[in-house]
């Protein structure tokens, strides 16, 4: 019988325990992006052939069917909506809004938000759509 010491221990890594950590955090992050993707404002585009679904670097102007206003993510009320374009237009640099407005809002209110979009600097004004479900010619 030889009881003496074979060497010093052998170091292990258990891979069980890292996989699980990495599984966990991979669920996390996949999770976590898409509350970031899905907007909080429930609002209808319209539809058309020619929509375009690349925004890059712009300021998003939100126009739900109720009235209500958003820059962003932030409420605005009508009156406080020229202050705050003239805010997102100086600290952002951004010179492209898109404004996202639901099919049932008048047009009046559309052309009323690119008015003051204008008036606060902002160059170039975009109308944000769907493209259609089932194109028909």
């Amino acid at each position: 019988m030889d009881f003496g010491a074979k060497g010093p221990p052998r170091p292990e890594i258990n891979l069980t325990q890292l996989i699980d950590v990495v599984l966990l955090l991979l669920i996390f992050f996949m999770i976590s992006t898409s509350f970031v993707a899905q907007p909080g404002i429930n609002i209808r585009l319209p539809q058309a052939k020619t929509s375009d679904t690349s925004q890059g670097d712009a300021t998003r102007l939100t126009l739900t069917a109720a009235g209500l206003l958003f820059v962003g993510d932030e409420k605005v009320k009508w009156e406080g909506l020229s202050a705050a374009l003239v805010f997102e237009r100086k600290h952002t640099g951004r010179g492209l809004l898109v404004i996202k407005a639901d099919e049932n809002v008048k047009h009046g209110s559309v052309v009323r938000v690119m008015d003051t979009a204008k008036q606060a600097g902002f160059e170039r004004i975009a109308i944000a759509t769907t493209p259609y479900a089932s194109v028909e010619d």
